[in-house]
């Protein structure tokens, strides 16, 4: 599929078909794709957490939902029929290794420092590069948090070590019959709300 078809009908998928597997060949492409993903200082400080047996999903379903009252709404009962969960991690100790190295001089060298923490966002751009991978592949794929107070549970139940940090999840499979159908909500701003010309504030002509 061309990039920007691919671009085009990319949307957050919250309901799959439970009855249909993802294909491990098709599985195998999308989390490959996450690996093209650039990163700071070429420090690649991600892992892929991948659960794709039932057993697998159920705890960690069980271990995030804990604070959810009552029963399953409709975006938990959708989301967890997804034969597939990724948790994608970001491992900060990487970035801070990598920039004490002697080729890294100057102030970018104490990674504990930074502004920003690009572990985070280097992981993000792997999860999104496994959004588009998994429309390419004909899968349906929705990013959503991991709520804080899981995490220790999350840690306790896949051996997630200490120094891992839970950015984001990703949910995979083939959307249900009746996704497709479903209106978006989504309002996207276009370009001419987005982008300034110089100076914030000056309006994008093209």
């Amino acid at each position: 599929m061309e990039l920007h078809e691919v671009l085009r009908r990319r949307r957050m998928v919250r309901r799959y078909d439970a009855g249909r597997p993802v294909e491990p060949e098709a599985l195998q492409r999308v989390l490959a794709a996450a690996l093209r993903a650039p990163s700071a200082g070429a420090s690649a400080g991600r892992d892929l957490l991948v659960l794709r047996t039932p057993a697998q999903r159920e705890l960690f379903w069980a271990e995030t939902t804990r604070d959810r009252p009552g029963p399953a709404d409709a975006w938990l009962t959708g989301m967890r029929a997804a034969p597939v969960l990724v948790l994608c991690l970001a491992d900060p100790g990487a970035y801070a290794a990598r920039y004490a190295e002697k080729d890294k001089p100057g102030p970018d060298r104490d990674a504990a420092s930074w502004d920003t923490p690009w572990w985070d966002v280097d992981t993000g751009m792997a999860a999104l590069l496994l959004l588009l991978a998994a429309v390419d592949e004909g899968l349906g794929a929705c990013l959503f948090g991991v709520p804080a107070a899981a995490h220790d549970g999350l840690r306790a139940a896949f051996g997630v070590p200490a120094g891992r940090r839970f950015v984001a999840a990703v949910s995979l499979g083939h959307r249900a019959p009746d996704e497709a159908s479903r209106p978006s909500r989504t309002v996207r701003r276009t370009l001419a709300d987005v982008a300034h010309d110089g100076r914030f504030g000056e309006p994008w002509d093209g």
